[in-house]
């Protein structure tokens, strides 16, 4: 019978128990799961989904969670049908791994540090099939060449920590496979990932989805993951259901208001085509000041030339530097005020590095940075102080930049006080003004980091950045953890502010779709070097060098009818930016392709 669902949810409640009562997780939600079928649940943070997954495999009591109500059932492959809400531990320790896999969202913490890949993929098999040393590690090398792992015989010797982040998450995948599971739970598989390593891995999942008949579950918040995976769609609002459909219903005709504020506020590749100035979005029932497109001026800030970063890679008795890692080779490029330029590229290309040696935060081996005319190489630590001022970071995760012993108004007044201003009245109202600024309440003053969510967080790290009227803003990934309706409204801020104050903004991102709604002007990174750079209409309608071409064939874009297939998604894996000391790299040479828009001509090995 294939009709009959292999997983069905009735009617779950989840219930936490707190210092001040219980707390519903989920309330009231019903969806079913069929065979070779992929059922993706969609919402925000705090929505639900993750819990969902977990009661399914009754993981949610492990986390303080208690299933208060409501049935789950599971189609067991020697076809009886079970209540997992009534089943004991013993006969789930059964079923999980072997027919229920999950894929869990950080691939670090999903994978012990003390154990080789090889001795914890064979686990499973050793255990729930029964296979001998031999027949468990020829099946796990299969597995790892089905997850398009490259060397797989010396990968089953490594351990987690030698592996890449994509690496880490195929051998999740690997893992949860490994016994053939009649169902597969992804709870935000590719949310950490590179868009070229995401769009690898949604293949491979659809591909195995197809060849084995698995069933899957694929919870995200990203709504181009959706339209590229999905069969149907679930979504979550609450902790309840607000809406079920096929994928095309969704997103052709979504009914619920939650639903269509989800769509809007979705960055799509493409929207800004024939726009030569980005412009805020345009969100569902939320006012935005309209602003229009945002034009700069043509008055340089920073000029950036020649800056080269290496880090030392020692070894041996005495920590002899053996080589160096190339972090950023050879960068250059100019910023206007009030204009945004952004550094775009997969993990380890030295976006995040060129950042932090624009502001000295990361010492640069060579290179002239100067910003107002002023030269930011030559200043010495007095001098650098007083530099900092102009320049001002926001970082990716706010949790980890904002101190968690101290309340926020203190945080936000201390770059003011370490500038010499200490009339606490003065302080006070400089500190209320920012929070007006990046609309926040004012009563949010006396909290602490712990009791935001991760947007007003975030938020409450660019009043901080603002607090002294700098001149230029570096944004570390500054949106990438966040849910799709706050990253838009964070987005709206920033340009917002960039009208309002002619703030210029260095915005490094992995997200293909926010950089085009964001950007004056785009640089490409591979390796250390910029392989292109121009306007961003230039490089994004005309993307000339083959590593950009590939970074926009690889973005998933949020509409079910444009789909990629795994033939347009053929990456060549990164070589390592790690060379012997005395190695000298060619100087880079650009060739003009149209005005402003210059394309690396020097051999960047893609």
């Amino acid at each position: 019978m294939l009709d009959q669902p292999i997983a069905r949810i009735e009617n779950l409640r989840v219930e936490f128990q707190t210092k001040d009562g219980p707390v519903l997780g989920v309330e009231d939600v019903s969806f079913s799961v069929n065979p070779g079928e992929t059922v993706c649940i969609v919402g925000e943070s705090g929505s639900g989904k993750s819990v969902s997954s977990l009661s399914l495999m009754r993981l949610v009591e492990f986390g303080g969670g208690e299933i208060a109500g409501g049935r789950l059932l599971f189609d067991r492959k020697d076809g009886g049908e079970i209540d997992l809400v009534k089943t004991d531990q013993s006969l789930m320790r059964t079923i999980r791994g072997n027919e229920i896999g999950m894929i869990f969202q950080e691939p670090m913490t999903a994978l012990n540090p003390v154990f080789t890949v090889g001795r914890q993929l064979t686990e499973g098999l050793r255990l729930h099939r029964g296979l001998s040393k031999q027949q468990a590690r020829a099946r796990a090398l299969e597995l790892l060449r089905q997850v398009r792992i490259p060397e797989p015989e010396r990968r089953l010797q490594q351990y987690p920590h030698e592996l890449s982040g994509g690496m880490r998450q195929r051998v999740v995948i690997a893992m949860a496979l490994a016994c053939e599971p009649r169902l597969l739970i992804a709870d935000e598989p590719t949310t950490a990932l590179d868009v070229t390593i995401q769009a690898e891995i949604l293949a491979l999942m659809d591909r195995l989805k197809r060849e084995t008949g698995t069933a899957v579950m694929f919870i995200t918040h990203d709504m181009a993951v959706v339209a590229q995976m999905a069969d149907r769609v679930v979504v979550m609002f609450r902790g309840n259901k607000v809406e079920e459909g096929t994928v095309e219903e969704i997103f052709e005709t979504p009914q619920h208001d939650y639903t269509k504020a989800l769509l809007a506020a979705v960055p799509k590749l493409g929207e800004m085509r024939g726009k030569a100035a980005p412009e805020p979005m345009r969100l569902l029932g939320v006012e935005t000041h309209d602003t229009g497109p945002i034009l700069g001026s043509d008055e340089p800030l920073l000029k950036v030339r020649n800056l080269t970063t290496r880090f030392a890679v020692k070894a041996g008795f005495f920590r002899r530097t053996v080589a160096n890692v190339h972090a950023v080779e050879d960068v250059s490029f100019t910023l206007n005020k009030g204009r945004t330029l952004s550094l775009v590229g997969e993990s380890g290309c030295g976006k995040s590095t060129a950042g932090r040696s624009i502001l000295r935060l990361v010492e640069p081996q060579a290179g002239h940075v100067e910003l107002g005319g002023v030269d930011v190489m030559a200043l010495d630590t007095d001098g650098l102080r007083r530099a900092r001022a102009d320049m001002q970071m926001v970082f990716q995760d706010p949790f980890a930049s904002l101190n968690p012993q101290m309340q926020l108004l203190d945080q936000v007044a201390e770059p003011l006080r370490n500038y010499g201003r200490t009339n606490r009245r003065e302080l006070h109202d400089r500190v209320a003004a920012l929070f007006d600024r990046v609309e926040l309440p004012r009563s949010f003053m006396r909290r602490y980091p712990h009791e935001l969510s991760g947007g007003q967080r975030q938020r409450v790290a660019i009043a901080r950045a603002l607090a002294l009227n700098p001149k230029l803003i570096v944004a570390d990934e500054a949106v990438s953890a966040l849910d799709v309706s706050v990253q838009a409204q964070v987005l709206n801020l920033m340009m917002e502010l960039q009208a309002e104050l002619g703030l210029s903004y260095v915005f490094i991102s992995h997200d293909m779709a926010v950089v085009e709604r964001v950007s004056h002007d785009v640089g490409v990174m591979y390796l250390g070097r910029i392989v292109e750079l121009g306007p961003r209409q230039a490089v994004f309608e005309d993307p000339q060098h083959p590593y950009t071409q590939a970074l926009m064939k690889a973005v998933p874009i949020a509409d079910p009818r444009r789909r990629k297939s795994e033939r347009d998604l053929n990456f060549k894996p990164i070589p390592s930016p790690i060379h012997p000391v005395g190695y000298t790299p060619a100087p880079s040479e650009y060739n003009e392709v149209s005005p402003g828009h210059f394309v690396l001509t020097t051999d960047s090995g893609y």
